[in-house]
């Protein structure tokens, strides 16, 4: 493990103005994605529409630092050859590779997951490596419902996310730790602030415990929102408020930075939240975006598998990291999405 190498990846990641572009959607969910934009998903058309986002000059640049990978795009060439890792280096963006094989039902808890994918990671680790990527990504799914999350649930995935960190610094790769708590359901935002909590002080327990270096680690979390179906909904500024008390309890200072998950938010909603934790400010890491689809759902409308749309399709894709860039400064404001 070279620790120098660790913290200067994970330090980039989390740079001012910048975040991380979530596109490793599996073939599944790309396909539903796609399906609703009436586009055929194929290996081509997922690799022409990865392409064009890496090709996003403006984007890329200036507002994203890295890309999250899936296993068939970190090994796709451009329509003219070049491997799609080096259009994202070129662009100064750091390639970096999901690896958990999904969620998958706990035994003797019904309705709840546990993320498999640990055996042979060792050895995809190196080959990832080997292939450009610098970063990597484990998602642990945390649902929130009657009588659950379990302790049991609890536990298991934040040891699968300690075990999953090791391995990646083992293989100087800077793991993205992403225990996510769901907004789905009916709970309000205090459930949600509790669970989260919970979730957060147990998966640092277990990072310790697994001697996972923090300062090469970056923390993808979900923000502190009422679940979709609640009655009660809240604020900006409450969400913002709970979301920074709560990882102000939970995660340490030698964090280099936290880029959350959108988490089935609106885009602009997303947006939103981000800049008005950024706007309080005082905490210790730098707090940035990892989003998929909500920086995604533009461009992929303007897009629809036509490439007189490309243009168009990259300047949604161009406004929407640029949103967020802002967003990440504490300089975002509604009047800009209109600009």
């Amino acid at each position: 493990m070279n620790l120098d190498q660790l913290t200067d990846i994970a330090e980039k990641m989390v740079a001012p103005g910048k975040g991380i572009l979530a596109a490793d959607e599996s073939s599944g969910t790309i396909k539903k994605r796609f399906d609703a934009i009436k586009v055929e998903s194929t290996e081509e058309t997922r690799r022409d529409y990865r392409e064009m986002l890496f090709r996003t000059e403006s984007a890329m640049k200036e507002n994203i630092s890295g890309v999250i990978l899936y296993d068939e795009t970190i090994r796709q060439k451009a329509a003219d050859g070049t491997p799609l890792v080096r259009l994202i280096e070129a662009a100064g963006s750091i390639p970096g590779i999901k690896v958990d094989a999904g969620a998958k039902p706990l035994p003797a808890c019904p309705g709840e997951t546990v993320t498999e994918g640990l055996d042979g990671l060792r050895e995809r680790l190196k080959d990832y490596h080997e292939l450009g990527a610098r970063f990597a990504k484990w998602r642990a799914v945390i649902d929130i419902a009657d009588g659950i999350p379990t302790w049991t649930c609890v536990k298991t995935n934040a040891h699968a996310l300690a075990r999953y960190a090791a391995l990646c610094q083992e293989a100087n790769i800077v793991p993205i730790v992403e225990p996510e708590v769901l907004m789905d359901g009916d709970h309000d935002i205090q459930r949600c602030a509790d669970v989260t909590e919970w979730v957060l002080k147990t998966v640092y327990e277990e990072l310790y415990e697994q001697r996972v270096v923090l300062e090469g680690t970056i923390l993808k979390p979900n923000m502190i929102v009422p679940g979709k179906k609640s009655a009660k909904q809240v604020s900006v500024e409450e969400v913002a408020e709970r979301t920074i008390m709560v990882l102000e309890r939970c995660v340490p200072v030698a964090v280099p930075g936290i880029a959350f998950l959108s988490g089935g938010q609106s885009d602009e909603q997303a947006t939103a939240h981000l800049d008005a934790m950024n706007r309080i400010g005082g905490f210790p890491w730098n707090m940035t975006f990892s989003y998929g689809r909500a920086l995604q759902a533009a461009p992929q409308k303007a897009w629809s598998g036509k490439k007189e749309n490309i243009p168009a399709a990259q300047k949604a894709f161009a406004h929407r990291a640029r949103m967020n860039g802002l967003a990440s400064l504490g300089e975002w404001s509604k009047d800009l999405e209109s600009a």
